[in-house]
C-alpha cells in the first residue's frame, strides 16, 4: 500500500482481535463454477481458526468441505469513513471428530439458525491479511471535503 493511500496494514494479531470483536462474516466459496458469498455467524477458536456451526445437510457444508474458501468480515463507520476489514484464506473441514464435536458444542459458535443435526466448520488459516482506512478521505495527507 502506497503510504498515504489513507490504508493501514494490519499484522496477524490486529486481525484476531478486530476478528474477535464482530459476531458476523461472509464465507466465500465456489457455487456452480462461480464465486458464492454467504453471510454467517462465527467464533474464533486456538490459533485463529474460523469456526461456523450450521445444519449438516446444508449446501455450504457440502460446498465448502476440504475446499480452500475465503472468510472476511469487517466494521465500517460509513458517517466517519472509517473502518476495517480483515480476510482468513484457508482449507475448510467438517469437524468429524466426536470428542472436538462435543467440546465446540461448548465453546463454539451457536447457530442462529438451529437445526436438529449440526455440525462444525472450521477454517485453517493459512493467510489472514487486514486493513483499516485512517482518517477518513484524504489525498496527500489533506482532509477532503465530503
Amino acid at each position: 500500500m502506497h503510504p498515504n493511500d489513507g490504508f493501514r496494514e494490519l499484522d496477524r494479531q490486529e486481525c484476531l482481535r478486530l476478528m474477535a470483536s464482530t459476531p458476523v462474516g461472509r464465507i466465500v466459496h465456489t457455487r456452480h463454477a462461480l464465486p458464492a458469498v454467504l453471510p454467517v455467524n462465527f467464533a474464533l477458536d486456538d490459533g485463529g481458526a474460523v469456526l461456523l456451526r450450521t445444519a449438516a445437510a446444508s449446501e455450504l457444508v457440502r460446498a465448502v468441505d476440504d475446499v480452500v474458501v475465503a472468510f472476511e468480515t469487517d466494521e465500517v463507520d460509513a458517517a466517519a469513513q472509517s473502518g476495517w476489514s480483515v480476510v482468513v484464506t484457508g482449507r475448510a473441514t467438517v469437524v468429524t471428530d466426536p470428542a472436538e464435536h462435543a467440546r465446540l458444542c461448548r465453546v463454539g459458535p451457536r447457530s442462529w439458525a438451529p437445526s436438529p443435526e449440526e455440525v462444525f466448520v472450521r477454517i485453517e488459516p493459512e493467510l489472514i491479511t487486514g486493513r483499516e482506512i485512517v482518517g477518513g478521505r484524504t489525498l496527500y495527507g489533506t482532509l477532503l471535503p465530503r
